[in-house]
């Protein structure tokens, strides 16, 4: 499948500029205006009471599906009217299809169709129906012995547990409830962060920061004094315990799939290749290196035991290669397929190519957009990622689903997430080169991901549970759960890093520059600093868009509007009334789209039109950056030493202006951003690798910086770092990888005294934690809560 990369569309003349930007330039037709204290309160209480009332609506459609489908799990119903934005017609019309297959998604299909529940087991369907389907087998293929170790008694003795909690929390009477479950009660309403407070049923933000402050609760009857809290919320936490406890069951039976696993792993490493062999299909002239061969027995290992899993090595080591030759070892023992690999487009051509180098025996079909390649007796398919194929891809029997560059399966939350989850597949291999974080909503979804049979029907509670939304302190739960979760998929990744299997591998060495910003630019900073801090919000989402105006000032002044004033803008929008295309034009809404555009931009039109073109910026000021004057000298001494270089930019429209400096400068290039073809990045990619006159390759992050190999080149330079210190490493690693035969040097271009040097920072110390900063590749100009405790402090907020 292939998705599109982040920065995939850039105009020229307009503000196509960075690739993680929200809010890039301020728009005078659109002004924020900052609401008063109060007026917050009520326009949260209006959302909430919105939120409430589209809550009401879907379980109104829930409950209409289930008395039409009483045999289908409620959670199964729920999952395909999200699939179907909450179309009840057409929910029940795929329900009704598909029944009569047996399957519907992957949801049923590995969840069991229950019995009509009896009114005393509806009684604690909130708990039961969660755990219940954590017994269900497979529909397809053996059972993997694994399971065994759930024992029956296991089963009866969880079952019984759940039981024993549903019935204490279902009483209705405060005073029935025993002396256990207040204690249970109390502790939560402690100790538990504000999030959490809000999973309760009818407990908006403030009533959970109204529970907070009336703290502590030592005694069942502090509860009751005279605080206006309502009876009901004590009833709301009755669920959200039952809830947690069908949690700690579930995960308590896959830690116990897990340790039997590790063992069976622990053995594959430790006895390295073993009896492993390379596949007799895959192209002799190339061998894979021995760790490719642990690899391979790893994947062939869970293959054998039913598992799905994570290959997570390091970027550069060699994941489409070992995938490729998994696939290569299913065919030689005739699992033929199809197979289904999705991937960025970024990467499309690579694993063409690959496949086509590695295993020719292979037949591909290469799906996207409306381009089909079709060929005969097909074992991969890269299918496209529309609401039609993506019907199509679902009524398929796979047998295997490939994942390249696993971010996009992080957050269950996410459309895409249940889209791939949707793909009708017996097994899936998640390949990414970032890894965990300690963050329980993507290892939860990780979970779910490799156990599908276990937390299927439980998506919407879990989700719910750990989609956290403010700054508060993670909890014990969830910290307890964090830890759990780790220790059940450990056996299911596997993850090396360079410097454990690549001896021969020459050093990445790092250099960062701190470079001085020009006089004028500097000037132009401290104003920008100055009226930036002024501002009277210090929300997150004004403070990231005061993060990127600075950023943008602190790599060049032309990405703002700076030199272009109001008066010379009113010059200009009269002379292009001299234009054919403009001549019946109002100036003044002419000035108006001008007000809104950066200097450079302004710049590339006075280029366009011969009416304005003495309005054309100095050459002097295009050159005019802290960074560039020292990009110039570096570029010199680089190309005299007869080293090759790639440079990366956040901004499209900032390597739109390093063009023009090495235009200047003499130097070749060629250049790849989100907006090149797909069809001409491989071409784009092997010009580069094969002719070494070309000195430089122009890349933007998020396009270029993830599944290509630019191991000709063996300088990285970063003109601008990113705020995921791991979206730079994936960067740097394009050069750094198998085929690199020299140092690789990374040269960081900071600019000193800047908000870029308060990103290294916080950059620096994630990469000490080995924590991706980000939750979802989908939500990109979202700011962590470091970052922006740390913008504060540095802008005296």
């Amino acid at each position: 499948m292939i998705y599109r990369d982040d920065d995939s569309s850039r105009q020229k003349g307009k503000a196509g500029h960075s690739e993680d930007e929200d809010n890039d330039q301020p728009k005078k037709r659109r002004k924020i205006l900052h609401s008063e204290s109060e007026e917050e309160e009520e326009e949260d209480s209006d959302e909430e009471e919105s939120q409430e009332t589209g809550r009401e609506r879907q379980e109104a459609l829930l409950k209409k599906l289930k008395k039409k489908l009483p045999d289908i799990e409620k959670e199964v119903l729920r999952d395909v009217l999200r699939e179907h934005d909450w179309n009840y017609e057409n929910a029940l019309g795929s329900l009704l299809v598909f029944s009569s297959t047996g399957c519907y998604y992957c949801i049923s299909a590995t969840a069991k169709v229950s019995s009509v529940p009896s009114p005393k087991t509806q009684k604690s369907a909130v708990g039961k129906s969660m755990f219940k389907n954590t017994s269900f087998k497979r529909k397809r293929g053996d059972e993997s012995p694994l399971n065994d170790v759930s024992t029956s008694e296991d089963e009866e003795e969880i079952d019984s547990d759940v039981e024993s909690i549903s019935d204490d929390l279902d009483s209705e009477d405060e005073d029935s409830i025993s002396g256990n479950l207040q204690d249970k009660i109390i502790q939560f309403l402690q100790e538990a962060s504000l999030d959490e407070l809000a999973l309760i049923s009818g407990c908006s933000i403030k009533k959970a920061r109204k529970i907070i402050s009336l703290r502590p609760f030592n005694t069942w009857k502090d509860f009751f004094k005279d605080n206006g809290l309502s009876i009901d919320l004590v009833h709301g936490c009755k669920v959200v315990l039952k809830e947690r406890q069908v949690v700690r069951d579930l995960m308590g039976r896959c830690e116990k799939i897990a340790k039997k696993m590790t063992k069976d792993v622990t053995q594959v490493i430790e006895a390295g290749m073993g009896s492993i062999k390379q596949p007799k299909i895959l192209n002799s002239n190339f061998k894979l290196q021995p760790y490719q061969l642990i690899g391979l027995k790893w994947l062939i290992l869970l293959h054998q035991h039913n598992l799905s899993g994570i290959l997570a090595d390091e970027m550069g080591l060699g994941k489409t290669i070992q995938a490729i030759s998994f696939l290569a070892h299913l065919y030689e023992k005739g699992i033929k397929g199809p197979h289904l690999i999705t991937v960025p487009s970024s990467t499309l051509d690579n694993w063409v190519r690959e496949l086509g180098l590695w295993c020719p025996s292979l037949k591909v079909l290469i799906y996207y957009g409306e381009l089909v390649f079709r060929q005969a007796n097909l074992n991969k398919i890269f299918p496209p990622g529309n609401d039609h194929d993506r019907s199509l891809f679902r009524k398929l029997r796979l047998k295997y689903a490939v994942f390249d560059e696993g971010h996009m399966l992080k957050n269950m939350n996410s459309l895409r997430y249940r889209h791939l989850m949707a793909i009708n597949a017996e097994h899936r291999l998640l390949l990414t080169g970032t890894p965990l974080q300690n963050n329980l909503l993507e290892l939860m979804s990780l979970l779910n991901f490799i156990m599908p049979s276990m937390f299927s029907s439980s998506t919407s509670q879990i989700s719910k549970m750990f989609s956290t939304r403010s700054s508060e302190e993670e909890s014990r739960f969830h910290k307890e759960r964090i830890a759990q979760a780790k220790l059940i998929m450990k056996p299911f990744i596997l993850r090396r890093v360079k410097s454990e299997v690549l001896k021969q591998l020459p050093p990445k060495v790092e250099n960062i520059e701190m470079c001085p910003m020009s006089d004028a630019q500097q000037k132009l900073y401290d104003k920008l600093f100055k009226r930036l801090k002024k501002a009277p919000n210090g929300e997150k989402r004004e403070l990231c868009n005061v993060m990127m105006q600075l950023r943008k000032m602190a790599n060049h002044p032309l990405l703002h509007r700076q030199y272009y004033t109001s008066d010379k803008l009113a010059a200009m929008s009269k002379a292009m009334l001299k234009e054919p295309t403009h001549f019946d034009a109002d100036p003044v809404l002419i000035q108006e789209d001008m007000e809104v555009m950066s200097d450079f931009e302004l710049h590339n039109l006075c280029k366009q039109y011969s009416s304005i073109s003495s309005f054309q910026l100095e050459k002097g000021l295009l050159f005019d950056s802290g960074k560039f004057a020292l990009l110039t000298k570096v570029l010199t001494r680089l190309k005299e030493k007869g080293d090759r270089v790639v440079l990366f930019s956040q901004f499209t429209m900032m390597l739109d202006i390093v063009e023009i400096l090495l235009k200047h400068l003499d130097h070749q290039f060629v250049r790849l951003d989100g907006s090149t073809p797909m069809a001409e990045r491989i071409g784009l990619i092997d010009k580069y690798n094969t002719n070494h006159e070309i000195f430089v390759f122009l890349l933007s992050t998020r396009a270029g910086g993830q599944g290509i190999n630019l191991a000709s080149a063996n300088t990285v330079i970063l003109h601008d770092i990113d705020c995921n210190p791991f979206n730079d490493k994936q960067a740097e690693d394009r050069c750094h990888r198998m085929g690199q035969t020299r140092t690789v040097q990374v040269i960081k271009l900071i600019s000193r005294d800047s908000i870029e040097a308060c990103m290294l920072r916080v950059g620096q110390e994630k990469l000490k934690l080995e924590q991706d900063m980000t939750t979802d590749g989908e939500e990109d100009g979202v700011m962590t809560e470091q970052m922006a405790e740390l913008l504060k402090v540095s802008l005296g907020l």
